[in-house]
Formats: structure tokens, C-alpha cells, sequence
């Protein structure tokens, strides 16, 4: 102890520099993003200047050489993959949730579930690669001759599949939590009811956890709307706005 200072006292400066001291790491984060926002806002005013904002975003036309800027083909290609990721991926989370946490025995799950965290650590690249060896010739040379079409394979269905199986982890894990948190009361009052088991599912489970669900579909879009490496490897990396999915794109990360 200090001679002189009274623990009382020194405990009143500790506590009144401690409050003041928090403060800085609070307003570093919020600190970053203004920055980030004005370092943007001012790299961007040499193509600002050259259209007004609408036109930029609405045009598809991309020459950078020649001062046109459209960004209307990028808009479209980052929308339309993670969108396809999305539909993609929904459904099969959502049923592969519901096994997990609902229906799956104590083995299968203690299995499936490590698996499943186990993908959600695989490097962007490794699904590239894995898009590259084998999403893009079967879309190449099977999925795009029976469809009557040609198509490189290159395309923003093959990069919907990559981000959909990127994007597989984060929905099962969250929405298996979301399911697991549901009340037990409320399944058993449901099935002392008569409901089966799926009934209890439909219209208990799934109404209980609706929030989280969303939760886990927002997480997921904002992780395949921002995703580079893996959609760069496969999507075509064209500035077009595609007319079907076998076309290739150039979305906004890549």
C-alpha cells in the first residue's frame, strides 16, 4: 500500500480512471468503422464524379479504360449466387436440423455433429478446389448437355453450390441450438395431446425456434454474400448480368 493514500480513497481513483479508461477500447470498434467508411467514401469520389450515383448502379456497362463504371452486373451477380446459395442450402439445414436435434439417437449424433463443426473450419480455398475438380465438370459435361445447354461449367450455379455447402455448418449448428433450446414442457404437452412426432416438429418446434431460424438464415447470407476465394475460383468471373445460371458472373467480392 502507498504511505499516506487510504485504501478508500485509492480504491475512488482506481474506480473513477477504470470507468474512463473502459471507454477507449468501447469506442475503438465503432472508431474503425467511421473510418473505414471515410477512407472509402473518399477513394471513391474520382468514380463518383464521373456519373451521377443511379447510373453507376444501374449500368451494366464496365470499361474502366474508358471512365464507364457500371455496377449494375456486379450487384446482380453477387445477388444471384447468394441468393441460389441460400435456396440451395435452406432447405437441407433445415431437415438436416430438425434430424439432429428431433429424431437422431445419442451415437449418430455425437458423430454427425463434430462433422459438421469439423466443416465450418475448412479453408474457402479447399471448397474452390473441390468446385473446380468436381462441381464444374459435372455441370460441363452432365448437368448442362441434359439440360440441352452449353456451358463451361464456370457458372453462378456452381458457385450457388460451393457457398451453399459453405454455408451448411453455420445453419445446422445455429438452428440445431435454436431447436434444442426449445422447451421440453412444450413437446411433451404436445405429444400428451396426441400429436406425432412430426406434428410436435411442425407446429411446435418450428414456431418456437422461428426467430432463431431467421437468425441462422441471416448469418448464413451475410457469410455467402461476403465470401471471395471460393466463388472467385468458379463463378466465370465475367461482367455480364447472367441470363440463367449457367452463366457465368462476377460478383462483388471476387
Amino acid at each position: 500500500m502507498t504511505p499516506g493514500i487510504s485504501p478508500p480513497f485509492l480504491r475512488r481513483i482506481l474506480d473513477r480512471y477504470a470507468n474512463r479508461l473502459f471507454i477507449i477500447p468501447a469506442l475503438l470498434v465503432p472508431a474503425m468503422v467511421i473510418g473505414i467508411a471515410l477512407v472509402l467514401a473518399a477513394r471513391s469520389l474520382p468514380v463518383m464524379s464521373t456519373a451521377p450515383l443511379p447510373s453507376l448502379l444501374l449500368s451494366s456497362t464496365w470499361r474502366p479504360m474508358a471512365g464507364e463504371f457500371g455496377f449494375f452486373a456486379f450487384i446482380m451477380g453477387t445477388v444471384i449466387v447468394s441468393v441460389l446459395a441460400m435456396a440451395l442450402a435452406i432447405p437441407i439445414s433445415l431437415l438436416s436440423a430438425i434430424y439432429l436435434a428431433e429424431f437422431a439417437i445419442p451415437a449418430v449424433r455425437r458423430v454427425l455433429q463434430p462433422a459438421i463443426d469439423l466443416l465450418a473450419g475448412v479453408p474457402s480455398v479447399i471448397f474452390g478446389l473441390f468446385g473446380v475438380l468436381v462441381v464444374v465438370p459435372f455441370i460441363r459435361d452432365i448437368l448442362a448437355p441434359a439440360l440441352h445447354q452449353t456451358s463451361t461449367g464456370y457458372c453462378v450455379l456452381a458457385g450457388g453450390v460451393i457457398l451453399a455447402m459453405m454455408v451448411f455448418p453455420i445453419l445446422i449448428s445455429v438452428m440445431v441450438e435454436v431447436f434444442s433450446a426449445v422447451p421440453a414442457g412444450m413437446r411433451e404437452a404436445s405429444l400428451a395431446c396426441g400429436a406425432t412426432r412430426w406434428e410436435m416438429v411442425k407446429h411446435v418446434t418450428l414456431r418456437a425456434g422461428l426467430a432463431g431460424i431467421v437468425a441462422a438464415i441471416i448469418l448464413a447470407f451475410a457469410r455467402a454474400f461476403g465470401e471471395t476465394m471460393a466463388v472467385l475460383m468458379v463463378v466465370g468471373n465475367v461482367v455480364q448480368v447472367p441470363g440463367s445460371v449457367l452463366d457465368p458472373a462476377y460478383p462483388i467480392p471476387a
